[in-house]
Order: C-alpha cells, then sequence, then structure tokens
C-alpha cells in the first residue's frame, strides 16, 4: 500500500470571544488528506496561532508542497516511524526539530490512515484499551474581574468544572483573578498558564501567592530556555510547574527532566509533530513520575480528535486545556464530536473515527476574506 496523493489546504476559522493567541482574521488551520492507492483518505491537521509560535499556515503550504509531501508519496502509511525518520532528513533540524506543527498535520494523517487501512481506531494502534471521555478545562482570558466572573459563569452553564487561566506579566492581577475563580469553583482544577510572561522575580512571587489562592498547578512560567530559572522555581516547591513551550521531542523533555527543571509537562500533540512525538513524551513523562496534562492550541476538530485519542486511551485524568470547542466557530466535520458539557468522548470508529465534509471544507474556504493567495496544494504519485 501506497500514500498516492497529498493535499493540503490553508483555511481560516473565524473564532468567537477573546483569546490572546487569536488576532485578525480568525485561526489559521493546515488540514491535510493523504490518499492510499485503494482511495482511503486520512486526515490531518494543525492550528497556527503565530503570536505562539514562528510557524505559520502560509509557510507550512510550502513546506507541505515542496519538502514533506514529496517525501511522503509513494510511501507506505503503516510505516509511520520509518516515514518520520524520513522526515526528519528532509529538512535539518535546528535547536530542535523543525516545523513540528507543520509535522503534526501530517503525522495525524499517517495515523488516520493506518488506522482506516487496518480497521482499528488511533488509541488501539497504541495498544491501548477502550478509553472513557476526556474531561475538559474551560479557558479564562480576561481583562477585568468583572469579565472573568461572565466567563466563568458562561462556562458553568455549559458544564464545565474545571478552569485554565490565562496569566502573566500582572502578578497582583493574576492573583486576584484565581482568587475570583477559585470562589467559583472551589472543587474544580485549578490551572494558571503564563505562557513563560514572568520574570524570574515575578514567577518566584507568583508561585507562592497563587498557591495561597488556591492554583493547583502553574505552567510555563518563564521562557524555555531560563534553566537555570526553572531549577530555582521548582526548589521553592510552592507549585507545581510545568513545561509546555520548549519541549518539541522527547529528546528535549529527556534533557529538562535531567536538569530537574519541571514537576509535568502539557502535552500537546500540535507542538510536538504530532501523536508520534507526543505519544514519546507522555511516555517519558510518566516513566520519570511527572505530572502528565493535556493541552492543544485551540485545535480545530480533527487535531481535537487526535489529542481525544492520546489522552483518551493513556487515560489522562486531568481536565485538558482542549479550548476549540469554546473558541472555534465552525466546523468541517460531517458529525460533531460527541461532547456532554466538559465530557468529550473519544470516537470509535478507525483511524481518527471522524469524516471531514469536503463541501464544508470548500465552504470554509470560501469564507475566507480577503481570499488567500495560495490556499491548495495538491502532489500525486506519478
Amino acid at each position: 500500500m501506497k500514500v498516492v496523493r497529498v493535499e493540503a489546504w490553508h483555511v481560516v476559522y473565524p473564532f468567537r470571544g477573546f483569546f490572546k493567541f487569536l488576532t485578525g482574521r480568525g485561526h489559521h488551520v493546515l488540514t491535510v488528506a493523504l490518499t492510499a492507492e485503494d482511495g482511503t483518505v486520512g486526515w490531518g491537521q494543525s492550528p497556527f496561532p503565530t503570536r505562539w509560535s514562528y510557524e505559520s499556515a502560509e509557510v507550512a503550504l510550502v513546506v507541505v508542497a515542496r519538502h514533506y509531501g514529496p517525501a511522503v508519496l509513494g510511501c507506505n502509511p503503516l510505516e509511520i516511524d520509518s516515514i518520520n525518520q524520513k522526515l526528519d532528513q528532509v529538512l535539518a533540524p535546528g535547536w530542535t526539530q523543525g516545523f513540528p506543527i507543520t509535522r503534526a498535520a501530517i503525522d495525524i494523517a499517517l495515523h488516520d490512515l493506518a488506522g482506516k487501512l487496518l480497521g482499528q481506531p488511533v488509541w488501539r494502534l497504541f495498544g491501548r484499551e477502550a478509553p472513557g471521555p476526556v474531561r475538559l478545562s474551560w479557558t479564562v482570558n480576561v481583562s477585568s474581574l468583572e469579565e472573568a466572573e461572565a466567563v466563568v459563569e458562561e462556562g458553568r452553564q455549559r458544564g464545565y468544572r474545571n478552569f485554565n487561566l490565562k496569566v502573566a506579566p500582572d502578578v497582583r492581577f493574576d492573583v486576584e483573578l484565581a482568587r475570583l475563580v477559585r470562589s467559583m469553583a472551589p472543587e474544580g482544577f485549578l490551572w494558571a498558564d503564563a505562557n513563560g510572561g514572568y520574570d524570574l522575580h515575578s514567577a518566584k512571587e507568583a508561585c507562592r501567592r497563587l498557591a495561597e489562592v488556591g492554583v493547583d498547578v502553574l505552567e510555563q512560567p518563564l521562557r524555555p530556555n531560563m534553566i537555570s530559572g526553572y531549577r530555582e522555581l521548582r526548589r521553592l516547591r510552592a507549585l507545581p510547574i510545568l513545561m509546555d513551550e520548549g519541549i518539541i521531542t522527547a529528546r528535549d523533555l529527556l534533557e529538562v527532566i535531567r536538569l530537574e527543571m519541571v514537576d509535568g509537562l502539557a502535552v500537546k500533540v500540535p507542538r510536538s509533530g504530532g501523536l508520534s512525538g507526543a505519544r514519546r513524551q507522555l511516555e517519558l513523562a510518566r516513566d520519570a513520575g511527572l505530572l502528565v496534562l493535556g493541552s492543544g492550541l485551540t485545535d480545530p476538530e480533527v487535531s481535537l480528535a487526535a489529542s481525544l485519542h492520546l489522552l483518551g486511551g493513556y487515560k489522562i485524568d486531568f481536565p485538558a486545556a482542549l479550548n476549540g470547542p469554546q473558541f472555534l466557530a465552525a466546523e468541517v466535520l460531517a458529525k460533531p464530536l460527541p461532547q456532554e458539557g466538559d465530557q468529550a468522548f473519544v470516537p470509535t470508529g478507525p483511524g481518527l473515527g471522524v469524516e471531514v465534509s469536503r463541501e464544508k471544507l470548500a465552504c470554509l474556504i470560501a469564507l475566507t476574506e480577503p481570499p488567500l493567495a495560495t490556499s491548495h496544494v495538491v502532489l500525486d504519485l506519478q
């Protein structure tokens, strides 16, 4: 069996509400379809919040067209590890693996295609038992306490019981925000994410004061290259410290573990080059006794389904900060992912267990304003 066609689209999802990484026209997403010679299609997606990463969907489309797409054509889609090794050679890495978000769309599509060809859901490809639902966390990203109260109440009305807060750099405001959310969700899991926005002095203060008002974990308080700062924060033992940005490969995580920088990891499928990389990180973190929480980049449905297979298959108990359902106002699936309140159910069909509607995809492309100069790539095996 061979991959005989690679297609890629750059689409823009409209969004609702305010989120610090979603600005301008909407959420830019790379959607990939890999077709096997029997006509079976595997789908993948990656979101590109350009205020979070150097990668952009425009560049990703070129990388797929000129480098990754040609490398995948003609490969056996069941040999995912060997394909990823091949892609490692196509473009040289920098400090770590290059273009991980772009790679993620291809890797997810390969898993979807392999699962469909084998008649197995992705979580079964991982050797896991049937998963239960994945609990989702509601994101609170606000600039005032009055706004925060309304956002938390909206989440509660939609059945969410656990909340993640966007914090930094204002420690005083962050503490009052956490105090408010804790008062409205006294039994919930409260997760603060600074996205590297504190300096070391502020991070130390934030650790102590956020712990006092009931925050359970603090994610990415410093920029990822502040190694000595992370070691110092961890020695405070005020709050468990998680890392997100800066962990692209399992090798990166291994160095962080050896340097005793963190207490846990926020696993992100798109940040990690796809399911292959995220799964290796998850297993390594568990073996090292670290906390493992699931997160994303405001993932659209196909990418979200991939995260559900990973987190559900490995039975991650903590609520996952997968906020695509909260912020995205469009969809491309023929049938939406099942969700009841904050419980997202892992699909059980072959592959990712979802079906992309090309009609809905075409409508989303048509609604993108202004029209993108280049939005579609098609490569066929000669």
